[in-house]
């Protein structure tokens, strides 16, 4: 499978902007003169977010944040776990010492009292050697495929990436991503987002000719149309974008309110081929905390416990 039906949220405690993961994170804006009441903006923001996937069919499971120790990214736990077909659930070594307080054994443990998990890899422990990988910020999986892809960044190491890959037996494809301003893109998923059958991916943003052929051809391999956008989309979101299921089997792209508003009507178009599209108004989130819709989720592709 591609998309899943089942999907982890983390309703935030202590949402804000991140000093430590600021200087690698190009996308992050500290609203000094945001709104006084903060918390109940971000709170609203979340809450809508999630009722409206839930309206669509898809089965969302929220957990709470705690309030101590105080987690500014709690909220976009795709970074630190990821659940996969087979049962297995990768732990992952964060770039920031305050976002590796977000792995918490209670969510494992949820995790299991309902879906089958058989193997745990841990690379947490990659973070005391300053080596780092960022789950499915730093990894773009293409599950049917079976075929990864990485750009390379201070929070997604090259050889860690290969190492996840041989013990999943997955088909690793790295590369470098730059901004407009020639900076690279700290996390591979808001230059790329692939769905079951097409990629939304920045080509412009992969400097390297020869990267851009090797990824490129790729995608072309595996059959899946390539919907390119422009840096200026990638700023406002347009590839931080997931493909979910929702109980009647129809597939839903999930994006930002600005996101949506980036494409252009043959973009839409071409993407609405394929998946209805579902923008969220989530612009408080994603202008403090550097990410969006799809940071915002973590994916359970295991398979649920029989009651």
């Amino acid at each position: 499978m591609q998309t899943s039906k089942n999907i982890l949220l983390v309703r935030p405690a202590s949402f804000g902007f991140n000093v430590e993961t600021a200087s690698s994170n190009a996308f992050q804006t500290e609203l000094k003169d945001g709104p006084g009441n903060l918390k109940e903006v971000i709170l609203q923001e979340f809450d809508a977010f999630t009722a409206k996937l839930k309206s669509k069919g898809v089965n969302v499971f929220i957990i709470e944040d705690t309030k101590v120790p105080e987690k500014p990214d709690a909220i976009f736990p795709n970074n630190w776990i990821s659940f996969h077909a087979d049962g297995t659930l990768v732990l992952y070594p964060m770039f920031a010492p305050n976002r590796r307080l977000e792995r918490r054994e209670d969510i494992i443990d949820f995790v299991k009292e309902k879906f089958e998990i058989k193997k745990i890899i841990d690379l947490s422990k990659y973070e005391n050697e300053n080596r780092f990988l960022e789950g499915t910020g730093s990894i773009i999986f293409d599950h049917v495929n079976k075929i990864a892809y990485a750009c390379l960044s201070p929070r997604t190491e090259k050889e860690l990436f290969i190492e996840l890959c041989k013990q999943i037996n997955y088909k690793p494809v790295y590369f470098y991503s730059h901004d407009a301003k020639g900076q690279e893109i700290y996390h591979t998923n808001v230059m790329m987002c692939i769905g079951e059958r097409y990629v939304v991916v920045c080509l412009e943003s992969i400097t390297d000719a020869k990267e851009r052929k090797l990824v490129t051809d790729s995608f072309t391999s595996t059959g899946h149309q390539i919907i390119d956008i422009t840096f200026d989309q990638v700023k406002n979101y347009g590839g931080n974008m997931l493909e979910v299921k929702t109980n009647d089997d129809m597939s839903i792209l999930v994006m930002s309110q600005s996101a949506f508003d980036s494409l252009t009507p043959t973009q839409k178009s071409e993407l609405g081929k394929y998946s209805e599209l579902l923008p969220l108004p989530i612009k408080t989130i994603e202008t403090i905390g550097g990410g969006s819709a799809r940071c915002m989720i973590a994916e359970i592709f295991s398979k649920p416990k029989t009651v």
